[in-house]
C-alpha cells in the first residue's frame, strides 16, 4: 500500500515511516512543509496520506489545507490528519466534502502501533478513523433540540460514537457488551433518524457520522 507522509518534526517523520514500512506500507513521499504535501499528493496519488494538521510556513493549519485541495484535485483521496489536540473546526472542515477515506486521530495514538497501523488501513480502505477525544467534544457540542443527533437515544449515540471509530457491528457489539443483532437494530434506527437514503452499509454509516460531524 502506497502511502505519503507529512510531518514537520524529523524525529518523529522517521519514526513513522519506519512504523508503517514495518506493517507493509511503501512510503512514496515524506515531506514537511504544505506546498511540499499538495505537489507529493498530486504527483503520487498514493493509496492513503497521513498528514500533521499543522506544518510551515506558518504552523497554522497548512497540513489539512493541503489535504484538502488534494481531495479536490483527487475526489475521494483517502486522508488520516494527525493533531497535537482536538480542534472541532479541523476535523468538520475535513468531512465537509461528505466523501469516505477520512480519519482524525490525536498524536497520542501513534505510540499504540496496531491501532495506529489499524487506523491507517481502515482509511484507506475508504472508512473513517476518528479520535474517541474529538467524537465526545463533537457529541457534546451537538446538543441544539434542532440538531438530528436529538432524535437518537443514548445507546444510539454510543453506537454512533463508536461507529465513527471505523469500527465493525461485532467491534460495537463487544465494546458495549451487547450483540451483534442489537447493533444492526441500533444502527438500523440511527439511519431512519438521520434521515438517510438506502445505500450500501458502508457508504451509510460514513454518511451517519457525518451527519454529525458537520
Amino acid at each position: 500500500m502506497r502511502a505519503v507522509l507529512a510531518e514537520d518534526l524529523f524525529l518523529l517523520r522517521d519514526g513513522l515511516v519506519r512504523l508503517l514500512e514495518a506493517y507493509d506500507f511503501e512510503i512514496v513521499a515524506a515531506v514537511d512543509t504544505g506546498p511540499d504535501l499538495l505537489q507529493a499528493l498530486v504527483e503520487q496519488r498514493p493509496d492513503v496520506a497521513v498528514v500533521d494538521v499543522r506544518l510551515p510556513p506558518t504552523f497554522t493549519d497548512e497540513g489539512l489545507q493541503a489535504a484538502l485541495e488534494a481531495r479536490r484535485r483527487i475526489p475521494g483521496l483517502p486522508v488520516l490528519v494527525l493533531s497535537q489536540y482536538v480542534e472541532q473546526l479541523y476535523a468538520k472542515e475535513l468531512l465537509a466534502d461528505g466523501t469516505g477515506g477520512i480519519g482524525y486521530l490525536l498524536k497520542d495514538r501513534v505510540f499504540d502501533p496496531d491501532e495506529f497501523v489499524d487506523a491507517v488501513r481502515r482509511v484507506a480502505a475508504g472508512g473513517t478513523a476518528m479520535d474517541p477525544e474529538v467524537i465526545a467534544r463533537l457529541f457534546s457540542s451537538a446538543s441544539s433540540a434542532a440538531d438530528p443527533l436529538a432524535r437518537l437515544t443514548a445507546r444510539e449515540r454510543e453506537v454512533l460514537g463508536i461507529m465513527a471509530e471505523g469500527r465493525s457491528n461485532a467491534a460495537i457489539a463487544e465494546r458495549l457488551v451487547i450483540t451483534e443483532r442489537a447493533v444492526i437494530k441500533h444502527t438500523s434506527n440511527i439511519f431512519a433518524k438521520l434521515d438517510l437514503p438506502v445505500s450500501d452499509d458502508d457508504n451509510r454509516r460514513v454518511l451517519a457520522v457525518l451527519a454529525y460531524m458537520k
